[in-house]
C-alpha cells in the first residue's frame, strides 16, 4: 500500500469563488510529468482522499496543484479553505500513464483540457521532452468564464521561449470574450473552428492528441476524432488519442 506523508500547505491562491490552487511542501517520491497523486485530510475521524494531477513539473518546489470545489466535494471544500502552515496528507508515490513515453512518435502534439484538467499539460510543458519530441504543439483550455482562465503567465512564457512552435487556444461558454472560442471543443473539432482559430490542421500522420479534463467533452471529442480516422493509443496498438478524465 502506498504511503502517505504529511505535507505543509505553503500558499492557498484563491483565483475566484470556486478556483483555487494549493502549493504544499511535501518530500514526495520523484514523479513524471503528466501523473498524479492523492490529496487527503482528516475529516470527522475519517481520512478523504482524492486524486489531483500535479501542474508543477518534476524537480520543482513547492509541488503546486490546481482545484475547483464541487457542490458536494467534502475534500476540495476543506483544501479551499486551507491556510499557511496547515497540514495535509500527500501520496508519497505517484500514479498514472497520462506521460509523453506512453505517447507514440508524432510531429504535432495537441494538448485539449477543460477547467483544473489543464494542470497536467502544464507540469509537461515545462519539461524540456516536448520540446525534443514534437515540431510544434498546441493547448487548448476550455473553462466557463474569463475569470477562470488562470495561468495565462504561464502561456505567455512558452510563447516567447518557443516562439513559432506553440500555439494557445482558449475557449470560454458562458461569455463571449474577444480571441476566445464560445463552444465545446468537440463541436469544433467537427466543424472544423478549431482548426481554423488555430491555423493548424489535425493530420492522421503528423498529430497526436492528449485530451483531459470533463469526461463528456473527453468522451464527445474522441468520437469525433474516430470519425475522422484517430484511434485510441493503447500500448499493444499505439494510435493517435490519449486520455484521461479529471473531473
Amino acid at each position: 500500500m502506498a504511503k502517505w506523508i504529511q505535507g505543509t500547505v505553503v500558499d492557498n491562491i484563491h483565483w475566484t469563488e470556486n478556483l483555487f490552487s494549493l502549493k504544499i511542501d511535501a518530500d514526495v517520491d520523484n514523479f513524471t510529468a503528466g501523473q498524479f497523486t492523492s490529496l487527503a485530510l482528516d475529516i470527522g475521524g475519517k481520512r478523504i482522499a482524492r486524486p489531483y494531477s500535479y501542474l508543477s513539473s518534476p524537480g520543482q518546489r513547492p509541488l503546486e496543484f490546481f482545484f475547483y470545489t464541487a457542490t458536494d466535494g467534502i475534500l476540495s471544500n476543506a483544501l479551499v479553505n486551507l491556510e499557511l502552515g496547515d497540514p495535509v496528507w500527500v501520496k508519497q508515490k505517484s500514479n498514472g500513464f497520462f506521460v509523453l513515453n506512453e505517447v507514440p512518435e508524432s510531429e504535432e502534439l495537441w494538448m485539449l483540457g477543460t477547467g483544473t484538467g489543464v494542470a497536467p499539460f502544464f507540469s509537461i510543458l515545462n519539461t524540456d521532452e516536448p520540446w525534443i519530441r514534437f515540431k510544434h504543439i498546441i493547448l487548448v483550455h476550455a473553462v466557463r468564464t474569463k475569470s477562470d482562465l488562470r495561468y495565462q503567465e504561464l502561456v505567455d512564457s512558452l510563447r516567447h521561449k518557443y516562439s513559432g512552435r506553440f500555439s494557445f487556444q482558449a475557449f470560454v461558454s458562458r461569455e463571449t470574450v474577444p480571441g476566445t472560442i464560445r463552444g465545446r471543443i468537440p463541436i469544433t473539432i467537427e466543424d472544423g473552428q478549431l482548426e481554423e482559430h488555430v491555423g493548424r490542421r489535425l493530420h492522421i500522420n503528423k498529430s497526436h492528441i492528449m485530451l483531459c479534463g470533463n469526461p463528456d467533452m473527453v468522451k464527445d471529442s474522441v468520437e469525433v476524432l474516430k470519425s475522422r480516422d484517430f484511434i485510441k493509443n493503447r500500448r499493444r496498438t499505439p494510435g493517435h488519442i490519449t486520455i484521461e478524465n479529471y473531473w
